[in-house]
């Protein structure tokens, strides 16, 4: 159970229920020996608007504990050599070594990603891949705040390998966001990650205009803008 809420991030009880195909007193027995043993956490569902009469949704959150569990066992090692190249060779070296790093993921992602079509579809495909090394990523409309906010898709990442290491050399995270422009050929923005206890890394995918057969953005009206 604790691995499900990791992949789908906050759930409810029905949602966890739903999956594990468990009656609802067997998924309040899991959830609060789970609450016990400090590897979840419960929150109060944001809502957005108007609210409908009743409690708000009770959600059940991985704690930092909770995802240790899943984490890989050489966060010290990955650290203390990153320590010795920012040391010996200066923090540039730490961002060509994350960048390299990356550059492994990217050559594997690009033709999946490519393949995707439209910008949904390429999302869609990124994290697919994503969820296959490990991350648990998800896809989706990024949420509308308000009138006249921009648009764009989100990928959400409900668990990171490199977590720890990410906390001391945020390099790691900015190589990855650099990478994921590249691959969805978008700007894109990282709005909340793990490492800095968020609890879920959230990249903004903006949806760019159309463009004509110069590679110049177009307008709605037709006009070229400058």
């Amino acid at each position: 159970m604790a691995r499900l809420i990791l992949e789908l991030g906050p759930s409810t009880a029905a949602t966890l229920g739903g999956r594990l195909g468990l009656t609802p007193a067997a998924i309040r027995r899991h959830l609060d020996n789970l609450i016990a043993e400090g590897m979840i956490e419960t929150r109060t569902a944001r809502t957005y608007g108007n609210r409908g009469r009743g409690r708000p949704a009770k959600l059940f959150v991985i704690t930092d504990a909770g995802r240790s569990a899943f984490e890989h066992a050489y966060d010290d090692l990955a650290t203390n050599a990153l320590r010795f190249i920012a040391q010996k060779l200066g923090p540039g070296a730490v961002t060509e070594f994350a960048r390299q790093q990356v550059s492994e993921l990217e050559r594997r992602y690009a033709p999946v990603v490519a393949a995707g079509g439209d910008l949904k579809m390429r999302v869609d495909a990124l994290a697919a891949a994503l969820s296959g090394d490990g991350y648990a990523a998800s896809a989706g409309p990024a949420p509308t705040i308000g009138v006249g906010s921009a648009s764009g898709e989100q990928v959400c990442q409900h668990h990171c390998p490199v977590a720890h290491v990410a906390a001391e050399f945020p390099q790691l995270c900015e190589a990855e966001t650099e990478a994921f422009a590249r691959l969805l050929d978008t700007p894109v923005q990282r709005l909340a990650t793990i490492a800095h206890g968020d609890g879920i890394c959230t990249t903004h995918v903006t949806c760019t205009r159309p463009r004509d057969r110069k590679g110049t953005e177009t307008t709605e009206s037709g006009g070229l803008s400058i």
